[in-house]
Order: C-alpha cells, then sequence, then structure tokens
C-alpha cells in the first residue's frame, strides 16, 4: 500500500512537468545585419515574459539569409521582395519597421559630399550595397530619383560592410541605412539624401513554415509588429511600421 500510494503521489508532479512545456526551446532567427543592435534588446525583452525561450541570431545580407531558411525559425528581411524568392514556404510576413538610406563619409566629411551628385565623381571612391540585396536595389532607386549614375568601386554584402570601407579608408562614400551610423559613432560621418529622393526600407518578418517550433516563431513575429516592440524599433533610430 505504502509503495502504491508513493507511486499514486508522484503522478501528479509529473504531469504537472510535462504542461510546464518541458525544456528550453530555441529559436533561431535569420536577420539582416542593419537590425543587429536592435536584436539584441528585442529578444532580451521578449524573453522576460517568454522565459522558456531560448535565441540564436544570424545576422547577414539580406540575400545571403533567404538562401539559409532551412536552418531558421524566423527570417527578418530588408525589403518585401526577397521573400517573394526562396521556395520555402512561409507565414504570412508583417512590416515590424521602416528606415530610409543616408551617405557614409569619412569623419568631418573632408571632401565635402553634399549631395548624391557628387558621388558621380569618378574620383570619388564610392562603395555600394549588391545589386542581388536590398540596398543595393534601395541604393539604385534613391540615385535614380536623383538622376545620377554611379559606377560604384565594389559591391558589399551588407550596409555594414559598407559602412566598415568607409570606416576603414578604403572608400570615400557609401550608401547606407541611417539607423547604421549609429553603430560608427565618431568613425563615420553622414549627409542626409532629401526625402524626395530617398526610399522607403521596410522590414518584413516572417515565421518559417517548417520550423520545429512554427507556434513560438509566429507568436514572436506578431510581437515585432507590437506597439513594445516599436518602442525598441524607434530607441534604434527606425521608424514605426
Amino acid at each position: 500500500m505504502r509503495v502504491l500510494a508513493a507511486f499514486l503521489l508522484f503522478l501528479p508532479v509529473a504531469a504537472g512537468c510535462g504542461t510546464d512545456g518541458g525544456g528550453p526551446v530555441t529559436l533561431r532567427v535569420l536577420a539582416d545585419s542593419s537590425l543587429t543592435e536592435v536584436m539584441s534588446d528585442l529578444t532580451a525583452v521578449y524573453r522576460q515574459s517568454h522565459h522558456h525561450l531560448r535565441f540564436r541570431l544570424r545576422l547577414d545580407g539580406s540575400q545571403i539569409l533567404t538562401g539559409e531558411l532551412g536552418s531558421g525559425d524566423v527570417v527578418i528581411t530588408a525589403d518585401t521582395r526577397s521573400l517573394r524568392s526562396p521556395e520555402e514556404e512561409l507565414e504570412p510576413a508583417r512590416t515590424v519597421a521602416r528606415n530610409s538610406l543616408t551617405i557614409a563619409v569619412a569623419p568631418g566629411n573632408p571632401l565635402r559630399v553634399r549631395d548624391l551628385v557628387r558621388l558621380a565623381d569618378r574620383r570619388l571612391k564610392v562603395v555600394l550595397g549588391p545589386s542581388t540585396g536590398p540596398l543595393g536595389r534601395y541604393s539604385q532607386q534613391v540615385l535614380g530619383n536623383a538622376g545620377v549614375a554611379v559606377k560604384p568601386r565594389s559591391e558589399e554584402a551588407s550596409a555594414r560592410a559598407v559602412l566598415g570601407m568607409v570606416r576603414s579608408g578604403q572608400a570615400d562614400a557609401g550608401l547606407v541605412y541611417i539607423t547604421d551610423m549609429k553603430s560608427a559613432g565618431a568613425a563615420a560621418s553622414s549627409v542626409a539624401i532629401p526625402a524626395a529622393q530617398n526610399a522607403a526600407v521596410l522590414y518584413p518578418a516572417a515565421a518559417i513554415t517548417d520550423s520545429p517550433h512554427r507556434d513560438e516563431a509566429v507568436a514572436f513575429v506578431n510581437w515585432l509588429a507590437s506597439p513594445e516592440a516599436t518602442v525598441l524599433f524607434n530607441k534604434y533610430g527606425f521608424q514605426s511600421p
């Protein structure tokens, strides 16, 4: 009887452990590199109310990440076009933030770059994002709006890579997202692009349908579009969705 009683007392405890969700769940988030700083804050805040979750971030150019969807649970790109090309099925995307472009130059702007027209000067070493990715497409849109043709010295994989070329002195100027300039500190300056010539940068987020943690991924994507998450995006210079 004592053995049976001990066994019966153990059953509710075991069942209770199971309803708590078992061990931690790791969400693998593929995010455009322009989201580097804000993603750390977003995941930290979300975990405060979802203690069972862990996050593994993969940050790179959107055109690279969309080729790695099989290794992720959530993807966040810097344009909607990037999410239309993958063969893998995605859940409906939600726009979670907006951005725009600026001209990155050396500290103090020693070459006196004042506008986009100056970038057409062949004496300047100008770098752009990849023509196959969001930054490159936005850059060509901005230059087209200004009626400027630029032959870049190189195409870099991401806005952070473009900014790195300017910061290191390997380039005189480059087009990057406005939010990237926060990460540059005093190592680079920026020249504003008029709103009429600028591009409307959108960040869509989507859960990957084949994810083993699909429900958690969908919930996180929905939260990224919430007012709470928008406050964090705004903190890093992103515009509201």
